[in-house]
């Protein structure tokens, strides 16, 4: 292992993890915590229990890594977690509340006001306001704990108060965490509207700082705890989403980051931000100044898991005889689509009589039409061409589900070696303390563990399904 290292922190819905890489992107260590799920824990978890966590698991790292290397050496810390999550804090930097998560709908109708407000007010900035949103959860906690909010000293987002833990440096967040509390990233400012005509006040307003900025250096008691360098730097954080697009090595104009997981993921990077009408797609600001436009489907491999979780292995090997299949599915399994189409009338479909292997198959490649589609309409907006195609998520371990992929969109998929977002806080923490920018770091921290180029005869021939594939969407009235 070469010196320098980095620490890259990540605070999930399920638990924490806490990851070690040297100067070359080898994992040095890594240690993780799971937390108990509940349907309270989806609405509010506790920020000091986080922090617990992340102790213990950072104790279990040290321990383990420094029989090999000096700790001193670890140079930088970067903490990703949760969009959407917010916490209200005191001027002793105390929590107020717990956390109220992401996935807390409670303030649905607070959402639908944000969005009424930015409409009226901020029609040129970001809109897409709901329950998810950061914003919807101040002003919902607002109108609900009168008490609590004469206290309210600042409003901060999850990976911001593992950032005040560590260096004692509060009230700064990133550009990624600050979109979905109403932050303009065009014109890098907080609107007015958020405090003149929604529930709030100018001075709970974080600053905005790059991803990647160092902000602080960590507090001398945790280095001398740990046995940390007294100069080891603390930099501003990133929401998950974007810091695994990081780690998958999606950093470059042109390049895009598919994860397929319970859902279909795409996140990438533009010259200039995506303006899409039909409200498909948001836009996050990539730290160099690019914009990092992504959307999120209702199909994905959760049918995986649903039909086949006992025989995956199986069935990717029999699929891999039968492709291309001359069968047209589509394996939603809920009522509606939200991207790469808007079709609430949407419902999957497959041909009866299938084969499970058949049926496998076809439902993977639904998901590469999909995929496909995704793409095709990011680049009619955009203007610039997708280039690379770089992967993740659960679906990323399927070869045949890969060589299916990369034949139906044409292009170059990659899957690199450490794809988390704990990594891409690792990769995050270098890229402003030992290398000069995120592309630098990311150019010399991750290593490509599987590479997939389409073949001429097989894209050919999918060239003939996604036409078909296509033409039924119009056929059943979910595109036009």
């Amino acid at each position: 292992m070469k010196a320098p290292y980095f620490l890259g922190i990540d605070i999930g819905t399920q638990g924490s993890r806490v990851v070690l890489i040297d100067v070359e992107g080898n994992m040095v260590g890594s240690s993780e915590e799971t937390f108990p799920l509940s349907n309270q824990s989806r609405e509010e978890q506790s920020p000091e229990g986080w922090w617990q966590s992340c102790l213990r698991s950072l104790t279990i790292l040290f321990t383990e890594v420094k029989k090999n290397i000096d700790l001193k050496n670890i140079t930088a810390v970067s903490v990703t977690s949760t969009s959407g999550t917010v916490i209200p804090i005191d001027a002793d930097h105390i929590p107020l509340h717990n956390a109220i998560m992401y996935s807390d709908k409670r303030s649905s109708e607070a959402g639908a006001l944000c969005k009424e407000m930015a409409l009226r007010y901020h029609p040129d900035g970001y809109t897409g306001f709901n329950a998810s949103s950061g914003l919807s959860k101040m002003v919902w906690f607002v109108q609900t704990y009168s008490d609590k909010t004469k206290k309210i000293a600042r409003w901060i987002h999850a990976a911001d108060y593992i950032t005040g833990m560590l260096s004692g440096q509060w009230g700064i967040t990133d550009y990624t965490n600050a979109l979905k509390s109403g932050y303009d990233l065009r014109n890098e400012t907080w609107p007015a509207y958020l405090y003149e005509h929604l529930p709030l006040k100018k001075e709970w307003l974080p600053e905005v700082v790059p991803s990647g900025t160092p902000i602080g250096i960590i507090s001398s008691s945790l280095a001398k705890e740990f046995g940390l360098s007294q100069n080891m730097q603390v930099v501003a954080g990133m929401t998950d989403g974007c810091a695994s697009q990081i780690a998958s090595g999606a950093v470059n104009p042109g390049e895009w980051n598919t994860t397929i997981g319970t859902t279909l993921v795409v996140k990438g990077v533009t010259t200039k931000e995506i303006k899409d009408p039909q409200g498909r797609l948001y836009n996050h600001r990539h730290p160099e100044g690019f914009w990092m436009p992504g959307g999120a489907s209702n199909t994905g491999a959760d049918w995986v898991t649903k039909e086949f979780n006992d025989h995956v292995s199986e069935m990717e090997e029999q699929a891999l005889k039968l492709i291309p299949t001359r069968y047209m599915a589509y394996p939603l399994q809920q009522e509606g689509e939200r991207f790469p189409f808007i079709a609430p009338q949407a419902r999957g479909f497959c041909p009866d009589h299938l084969s499970p292997a058949e049926k496998f198959a076809a439902y993977m490649e639904g998901v590469a039409y999909i995929e496909r589609y995704a793409f095709e309409m990011i680049e009619k907006l955009s203007g610039e061409k997708v280039t690379a195609v770089f992967t993740a998520g659960g679906g990323s371990k399927n070869s045949t589900w890969l060589t299916i992929r990369s034949n139906v969109l044409n292009l170059p998929i990659y899957k690199m070696k450490y794809v988390t977002g704990a990594v891409g806080a690792a990769i995050l923490a270098a890229s402003k303390t030992y290398f000069k920018s995120i592309t630098e770091a990311t150019r010399a921290l991750t290593c490509i563990e599987k590479e997939v180029q389409p073949k001429k005869d097989l894209a050919g021939k999918y060239e003939k399904g996604y036409q078909k594939f296509i033409k039924i969407l119009q056929e059943k009235g979910f595109i036009k």
